[in-house]
């Protein structure tokens, strides 16, 4: 099946962006969250999304890699005992989402 092929490849993809395991591989589903569930940080993410939009000819659209990461506060905002430190709600980040783009040929979210 076309689709299952798909998917597989963009798990491969994901896989090789992951990092190396000593154990046993985290299994991979739709579900799984870029950020939250494979710990992949800011600049690991941008390249696994570079390589997806190149390797699978999707249009990226208006994708921008600081929607699911946005920026650290500074500092000083940080430090300062009287500013209240609002935690910035961040939409999911998906591999579903990296293969339902993948299907329709551009970046679907966002």
């Amino acid at each position: 099946m076309v689709s299952d092929t798909l998917e597989q490849r963009i798990y491969e993809l994901v896989r090789s962006h992951d990092g190396i395991y000593l154990f046993k591989k985290k299994e991979l589903t739709p579900s799984t969250d870029l950020d939250s569930d494979l710990r992949l940080e800011d600049d690991e993410a941008l390249a696994l999304m570079d390589d997806f939009f190149t390797t699978f000819n999707v249009d990226r659209g208006n994708f921008s890699i600081t929607t699911y990461y946005p920026p650290e506060p500074p500092l000083k905002h940080l430090l300062n005992p009287f500013r209240k430190n609002d935690i910035p709600q961040v939409p999911d980040f998906t591999i579903g989402m990296l293969i339902e783009s993948a299907r329709a040929g551009r970046w679907l979210y966002g």
